[in-house]
């Protein structure tokens, strides 16, 4: 039995990770990235770009200039990660305890237990250890990629968008009760027999929800009061799939990873809307609301457990001042970030800012906290290259905070 437990617990850390990571790949924090405004801090609502405006208010499409051509983003990407356990190092590091003794317990022989069984006594000792100190471990992944091609007009911009985006969280909850166990077979209080790995309830969650959106923006700008004012509004086609991978911790099987059975899916209709003005001189206001619809999507039930991943408005403002080389800008939401129910929900304020050094050289900076503090505070920076008279856009951005978060986002785009 315990040869059984040390052999699928080599294994059932590794997949955990792997399913993060696999995951990530594909996933986002918001409901978009993009390096120039995640540079900054993660703002954009009052100062993005005509070509960028689809991703983080399509009220700013209004703000291409007549000698503007088409902008095609192929793509906008990126990937936040808070390993704040440092559960990879400890992954690394149980893998290397039970490789260490492997050897040893799949050569134990009748004699190996009439004196004791002292490797198995030492291997399972270990793994004990190493499990109480995994206990309650988690580690988050979120990320996105997006395509976008934004087509200017001085009546009606409009532009096509197609993104996906979610989230990922994975956490071992270790039961005491089995390390109780596995520390009374080490120490020799407890003589392990056939049946006893029934007893054994420790269990890994992950848990994934990946949103794909596809959608037509469009935009318009009004005078209102003798004040010009923009509206854009993005109908899309909203599909979302949701992971359910719950197990025992040693029964996880990495080609069941992606088995049917611990996905559900669902396709519905949203919204995102937004709307921009400038005021006094250089002087730009922007206010945001993304997923319009709100909707509760339930996984499935594995093992007796379910979660609901919830879709909410996410309303944001921002205030942007930008003059000759510089902009300067901050945005704050409104409203909370929501994800699965069993999971803090986040509302956060950004502020950043930009330095044109060069017609084709553009530094950036900024700083994102998160008001309800179940997010890390980051520090942002990136750069851009816009050569070949700004007809090619690079955009590189990376990200920085407390316990283990990091991430990195990169654009490319083109205007022809």
């Amino acid at each position: 039995m315990v040869k059984k437990f040390v052999q699928r617990s080599a294994l059932a850390y590794p997949v955990m990770l792997s399913a993060l990571f696999i995951s990530s790949s594909a996933m986002a924090a918001g409901t978009w990235y993009d390096a120039r405004n995640d540079a900054m801090g993660g703002t954009g609502v009052a100062s993005s770009t005509y070509g960028s405006a689809v991703l983080a208010n399509p009220a700013l499409m209004t703000r291409a200039k007549p000698e503007d051509k088409v902008s095609i983003i192929f793509p906008s990407a990126g990937v936040q990660i808070t390993d704040n356990d440092k559960l990879i190092d400890k992954v690394d590091d149980i893998s290397d305890t039970v490789d260490r003794y492997q050897d040893v317990i799949n050569n134990l022989t009748f004699a190996d237990y009439l004196r004791g069984y002292p490797e198995l006594r030492a291997a399972t000792g270990d793994v004990a250890n190493q499990l109480s100190d995994l206990k309650g471990n988690k580690a988050d992944g979120r990320a996105g990629v997006a395509v976008a091609v934004t087509i200017p007009d001085e009546t009606l911009p409009f532009a096509f968008i197609t993104k996906a985006y979610g989230t990922v969280h994975v956490q071992a909850n270790v039961a005491q009760s089995d390390i109780d166990y596995l520390q009374g077979v080490a120490n020799g209080s407890v003589i392990p027999v056939p049946g006893d790995e029934d007893n054994l309830r420790s269990s890994a969650n992950g848990l994934a929800a990946l949103i794909t959106d596809y959608g037509i923006s469009v935009a318009h700008e009004f005078t209102i009061a003798g004040q010009p004012v923009s509206i854009g509004v993005t109908p899309k086609i909203q599909k979302t799939w949701l992971y359910n991978y719950t197990d025992s911790l040693y029964n996880y099987d990495k080609s069941d990873i992606n088995s049917s059975r611990y996905r559900s899916s669902d396709t519905g209709f949203n919204v995102d809307a937004g709307l921009a003005t400038t005021f006094a001189e250089n002087w730009t206001f922007g206010l945001t609301g993304q997923n319009l619809i709100s909707r509760d999507l339930d996984t499935k039930e594995v093992n007796g457990y379910r979660d609901t991943y919830q879709i909410r408005p996410l309303v944001t403002t921002g205030l942007a001042w930008d003059k000759g080389p510089f902009t300067l800008t901050g945005d704050v939401d409104l409203t909370e970030t929501k994800r699965f129910k069993s999971e803090g929900s986040n509302q956060y304020a950004a502020v950043g800012g930009e330095y044109r050094v060069l017609d084709w050289l553009q530094l950036r900076a900024g700083y994102r906290a998160d008001m309800r503090s179940n997010d890390e505070n980051v520090i942002t920076a990136g750069f851009g290259l816009s050569p070949f008279n700004n007809a090619v856009h690079v955009d590189l951005a990376g990200t920085a905070g407390a316990n283990n978060t990091w991430g990195a986002m990169m654009q490319l785009g083109f205007n022809f």
